[in-house]
């Protein structure tokens, strides 16, 4: 537990409890041969001293610091990629750089397992408890573990416009129609960040028709920057989220702009809205819909959206094999970060949408832009003091380890966020 406050184990019950017995004498041998194997071929640089680092060393090759290898391995032997995440957490090992350290393994998520092994999985990986499916009934609960921590957390390193999603920043845009793809950021600084959040927003307004008029209803509400936006144009907004921290502070937010007459913010699931909308817009939700319920999301687009109707999403995605492997499976970030989450695959979404009546009309990635945006709120993140807004060490560890894992998700190209816009098919 070194460097961490001894009250952290009331705060996490098990966490600290490492893994032991004779099965976990065997999964963790079997663990240190596969590690030993993934360093090799990647070129890592495995040390067992504390730092100061040795700088020849960490500067030239992706360098991962085993404090308690023992504990490392035997948590990864019982838990794969969850006691990987945990690990780091206790502190039983780091890395100078490990958002270097961690786009390299991400570059080769699907291969970092033996083919042999990986035919296995569901038969050693963990699976989604039933509790975190995204019904009506556990949405709520998954939205809050995640989103109803603490405004002033967010606070801590998101920009003025509190958005909690990809940026786009300035540069080319290559393609047209499905094809759209943006060049990456040339090293953008914070700067630079809420103009370009503003860009995000004011691109999918635009894609989606909404003007003076329009009646708009936007699925997940986030901190009320869309619907500030959206009301400015002169649309009428309807905009519903599960989270109350975020539905009171866009509350504020919206009154304090003189704008309450226009926005209306509901404590409320997609799937219970009623009435007819110009234009539906939803900017990173469909990530807590879960896979058994894409159908309801876009079924409920459809329904909501008036003759002639547009729809805007912003969407993560993942590769279709990836996806397809991984379905049902329990992760790291299932169980510490986005219960019930689920990333869909381009192909997935292009099914589902059309059996739902919607037409793919436009589509821009956007990949590399994440991974800016990531690095941003990483660098505000470590530098705030979360410690005196209540949250301990391992959250600390637990907070960077989320935000700079996806950066490398991103980073790698094993992530992708696209904005897509959806017209309601004529029958």
């Amino acid at each position: 537990m070194s460097q961490l406050d001894d009250r952290s184990t009331d705060r996490w019950p098990g966490l600290f409890e490492v893994p032991s017995g004779p099965r976990t004498a065997i999964s963790a041998a079997i663990a240190r041969r596969l590690f030993a194997a993934v360093a090799h071929r990647f070129d890592l640089a495995v040390l067992t001293a504390g730092p100061p680092y040795d700088a020849s060393v960490s500067s030239l090759r992706p360098t991962i610091v085993l404090h308690r290898p023992a504990e490392f391995y035997a948590r990864i032997g019982r838990d794969g990629l969850i006691g990987f995440g945990e690990s780091y957490m206790t502190g039983a090992w780091g890395s100078p750089d490990l958002a270097r350290l961690l786009t390299v393994l991400a570059a080769e998520m699907g291969t970092l397992v033996p083919e042999r092994l990986q035919r296995l999985r569901r038969w050693y990986v963990a699976r989604i408890p039933h509790h975190h499916r995204g019904s009506v009934d556990n949405s709520q609960a998954n939205i809050a573990h995640h989103y109803d921590l603490s405004n002033d957390l967010f606070r801590t390193f998101l920009d003025e416009t509190l958005t909690y999603s990809s940026a786009l920043f300035s540069g080319s845009v290559s393609g047209s129609g499905l094809d759209q793809v943006a060049s990456a950021p040339d090293h953008p600084g914070p700067a630079d960040l809420a103009p370009a959040q503003a860009r995000k927003i004011e691109r999918l307004l635009d894609v989606t028709g909404v003007g003076a008029g329009t009646r708009v209803l936007e699925i997940g509400t986030g901190w009320g920057e869309l619907a500030l936006r959206a009301a400015r144009r002169g649309a009428r907004v309807h905009s519903v989220t599960l989270s109350r921290e975020q539905q009171a502070l866009a509350r504020e937010r919206i009154a304090a702009a003189g704008l309450a007459d226009r926005v209306e913010v509901e404590l409320a699931d997609y799937r219970l809205v009623r009435g007819e909308f110009d234009a539906v817009v939803s900017i990173e939700m469909i990530e807590a819909v879960g896979h058994d319920f894409l159908p309801a999301y876009f079924r409920t687009i459809h329904d909501r959206l008036a003759p002639g109707g547009r729809a805007g999403i912003q969407a993560i995605l993942m590769p279709h094999d990836r996806m397809l492997a991984t379905l049902g499976t329990y992760t790291w970030i299932h169980k510490y970060i986005f219960p019930g989450g689920f990333l869909p695959s381009v192909e997935l979404l292009e099914e589902v949408t059309a059996g739902c009546g919607l037409r793919v009309t436009d589509r821009l990635s956007f990949g590399s832009h994440y991974a800016e945006t990531l690095r941003m709120w990483d660098e505000a993140f470590l530098a705030a003091d979360v410690h005196g807004l209540g949250f301990d060490e391992v959250f600390r560890r637990m907070w960077h380890f989320y935000l700079t894992y996806s950066r490398a998700g991103f980073a790698a190209g094993y992530l992708e966020v696209q904005q897509i816009a959806l017209q309601k098919v004529t029958r």
